[in-house]
């Protein structure tokens, strides 16, 4: 246990990335591929790869900053062609990331759609400059340049026979075009739409179904090439896609044989229709209100996916729905686009899950491990904070429709609103609820009041129980004009006795839970606070303000005990870590700072938001962080102290067993690997004094140059760096040179110009050798003086004795 405690209580010293939940999808066709593991989003200039079960990214990134326009995945899922603003067409190998050719588009304006025919052999541009483009992906040519539509050519789709050898295209005269691909001629128009036409789907080879934005579909016979059916759907329809023949299809009203298609538009409903009776069998019931006209919840798009017998939906909001083919049941939901986020929590009882408030009246819940996303609809206008309660399964939303609303996941993950309460003159700006039991909810807002609202027991025993159908009402027990400004935060003591606020008047104030009695005023910000945290183990409270600093307060007192000082920017949100020791702040600047109370001292400054982190929240293991920006971005932060000491610790290990190996080569005299192993630990000293062994041996010029020979490329690299410095100083010169003479004798001018580094190697050399140089000539000449003077010395000598002698 003690241990236990130990670890539980070392400080944290980094967080790294573990996953980012980031928009990849904004707009324009989504497709799937043949067997629906895979599925192509175009996001600006990327087109993201996103793998359905598992959320996995991968993006296809172009060299130039334009974005795709269209793009397609041949039937055989082999070839993926995408075109640009740049009036480029791009072809890839999708699964390795690579562009394997680039050609001109020869469209003088953007390509609008494409399409394959079914053997993977030609692929149809229809462009905005009203031209239509076929070509041949094998031989890599143009072979078709179709002129005679009027406007941009949004559609094209090769007949399923190509034996026939036709293309169908519309544009914006709302006509469906046949084309014959032997001639080049446009052979038929088929005229019965009255706004753009939407989708074409073949039944056989002689039934064509056309969907448009005039609200009906109808179905062409290609041999008369007349309209033989219309079925007004009372929508603009966006996409119909027909039910195969085979397959049970009576959960969705289908009980007589003949064809039977799936509309979808600007209801944001699916749709069955039966094409002989023109009636709709079918409509998908949603936990929504229709509107006649277009909305977010609109559907842009309908696909069906055989391989896995799913139909996929994109609507305007950018959720990427796949359904069921048989019953219409949801399968899973992908979020493609968040937009600002506002709040951010972790959520479920092992922290699962995230529940995100973006900017709009949807709450989204996504399930961690498989990206799938729920939307809870319910508030009516953007909603702007979230709270959990300690078991994490109920919480609660706060919105600008100046509501709350209290929701419970179920065992099975899904999440229901079992409460909601009205009372606030404006917007809810902040939540909190209480720690210890699920007994009552803190709100705040723009009208600077607080109020207490109860949780009635029976309502959670009801919600555990998934006995409520609709929500039930809370109503606030308590209400106290708090401040003067609006209050930006709200938060309960960990004991549930006391409620803090921060306002935008710079002012903390803390209050009885009882009877919202005013105990205290923590005074000292320049500029509006923006969050107040308790602390879960002492009687502090910290305080975050747009003056750029977090400042602790003692509770009894309501002293400041100290101001964090670093941040450059707003501080937005703070939370507690490593139980209470450390705090963790984010800015308006996008950086997260960790800090150590005890010390006062930032240990880290991250960065990975590029503007303001307006959510910030930890798991209950104290072990992962939760950040949600307005840049869009959700992002899950690791603690990676830990790791990080055990290997630094290896890495220390490592190097003291290479030293001791080192010493022992030294000693035993195998210069060779005493080398390797010195350069291998970035050791230049050590180099040198192998080098300086070598030549003090008889025969060391020798040795050193079987040696230096011996070496690998990057090891010489490694001692030209080393030797660079040595030759600086006139002390280790010698043993410099003597290693460039080797490398000058033995390897060849080209090899060396192939080094890295050799250039600056090269010009840190030269002044330094020829000072060397220099030195030596002066030397030189000194023992020449030096020595003439001893000859003549030695002369005077031998005349004084000759004359002695005589």
């Amino acid at each position: 246990m003690e241990e236990a405690a130990v670890s539980a209580l070392r400080f944290k010293s980094n967080y790294a990335v573990s996953r980012k939940i980031e928009p990849f999808y904004k707009g324009g066709r989504v497709q799937v591929n043949r067997d629906g593991k895979f599925m192509f989003c175009p996001c600006g200039n990327k087109l993201n790869i996103i793998e359905v079960e598992t959320g996995a990214l991968q993006s296809l990134q172009q060299d130039e900053e334009e974005d795709i326009t269209a793009f397609v995945v041949s039937p055989d899922d082999e070839i993926l062609v995408t075109g640009s603003r740049a009036l480029l067409l791009k072809q890839w190998n999708w699964r390795e990331n690579q562009c394997v050719r680039t050609w001109k588009a020869v469209h003088v304006a953007p390509v609008a759609a494409m399409a394959f025919d079914s053997t993977s052999t030609l692929l149809a541009t229809g462009g905005c400059d009203s031209t239509i483009k076929i070509w041949d992906m094998i031989k890599q040519y143009c072979t078709h340049n179709l002129k005679g539509s009027s406007g941009v050519v949004h559609l094209v789709e090769f007949h399923p026979d190509m034996s026939r050898l036709q293309l169908f295209s519309s544009s914006i005269d709302y006509k469906i075009r046949i084309w014959d691909l032997n001639s080049s001629k446009c052979i038929a128009v088929l005229d019965g739409h009255f706004s753009a036409v939407t989708s074409l789907a073949f039944a056989d080879g002689n039934t064509l179904l056309s969907s448009g934005r005039d609200k009906i579909c109808i179905m062409w016979d290609l041999k008369t090439r007349e309209n033989k059916h219309t079925v007004p759907v009372y929508e603009s329809v966006e996409a119909a896609v027909l039910l195969p023949e085979k397959g049970d299809f009576s959960q969705l009203g289908v009980k007589k044989q003949g064809l039977h298609f799936v509309t979808a538009g600007s209801k944001g409903i699916l749709k069955v229709w039966e094409v002989a009776t023109a009636a709709c069998v079918y409509s998908q019931p949603v936990p929504f209100e229709l509107k006649e006209e277009a909305s977010e919840r609109s559907v842009t798009q309908c696909m069906l996916v055989p391989e896995r017998n799913e139909i996929v939906t994109v609507s305007v909001e950018h959720n990427i729905v796949f359904y069921d083919a048989q019953t219409l049941q949801l399968r899973k939901q992908l979020a493609g686009y968040n937009d600002e986020v506002l709040d951010v929590k972790f959520l479920g009882p092992a922290d699962s899950h995230i529940v995100v408030a973006t900017n709009s009246p949807q709450l989204k819940v996504f399930e961690l491990a498989t990206s799938h996303c729920q939307i809870l609809y319910g508030h009516t206008e953007t909603i702007l904070a979230l709270d959990v309660f300690r078991k994490g399964l109920m919480f609660v939303s706060c919105a600008k429709d100046k509501s709350i609303r209290v929701w419970r996941m179920n065992k099975d993950g899904r999440v229901i609103c079992v409460a909601q309460g009205l009372g606030h003159a404006h917007g809810v700006g902040a939540v909190a609820c209480s720690r210890l039991k699920e007994r009552f909810i803190v709100t705040s807002s723009q009208d600077c009041t607080i109020k207490i609202w109860n949780i009635p027991e029976s309502l959670t025993s009801k919600a555990k129980a998934a006995l409520i159908s609709s929500p039930e009402t809370l109503h606030a027990k308590v209400t106290e004009r708090g401040h003067n400004k609006d209050i930006n935060s709200v938060t309960v003591s960990p004991n549930d006795k006391l409620i803090a606020t921060g306002s935008q008047d710079r002012l903390a104030k803390l209050w009885s839970c009882s009877d919202c009695s005013l105990l205290g005023v923590f005074t000292g910000h320049k500029r509006g606070i923006w969050c107040v945290q308790f602390s879960p183990v002492d009687q502090v409270l910290a305080t975050s303000s747009a003056d750029g600093t977090l400042k602790l307060w003692g509770i009894r007192d309501f002293s400041c005990l100290k101001t964090f000082e670093g941040h450059d920017a707003s501080v937005l949100k703070i939370i507690f870590v490593s139980r209470g020791t450390q705090l963790l702040s984010s800015g308006s600047d996008g950086l997260l700072k960790l800090w150590t109370i005890k010390t006062n001292e930032c240990v880290k400054t991250l960065d990975g938001h590029e503007d303001k982190i307006w959510g910030l929240h930890s798991n209950k293991q104290d072990d992962m962080v939760v950040t949600g920006s307005t840049d869009s971005c959700i992002t899950l932060w690791k603690d990676v102290t830990e790791i990080e000491e055990k290997e630094a610790q290896a890495k220390a290990e490592e190097q003291i067993i290479k030293e001791q190996e080192l010493s022992n080569l030294l000693h035993e005299k195998r210069y060779l690997k005493a080398l390797g192993l010195a350069i291998s630990l970035d050791r230049p000293h050590t180099v040198l004094m192998v080098i300086k062994d070598i030549l003090k041996e008889t025969d060391g010029r020798k040795h050193l140059e079987e040696n230096i020979v011996r070496l690998r490329k990057d090891q010489k690299e490694a001692v030209l760096a080393f030797l660079v410095t040595w030759n600086t100083n006139s002390r280790n010169c010698h043993e410099a040179q003597a290693v460039v003479e080797t490398l000058l004798k033995y390897e060849a001018p080209e090899t060396l110009l192939q080094y890295s580094g050799i250039k600056p190697a090269v010009e840190s050399l030269l002044p330094y050798t020829e000072r060397h140089f220099q030195r030596l000539s002066r030397l030189l000449q000194a023992t020449m003086f030096i020595d003439f003077m001893w000859q003549n010395m030695r002369l005077g000598d031998t005349a004084h004795q000759e004359d002695v002698t005589l």
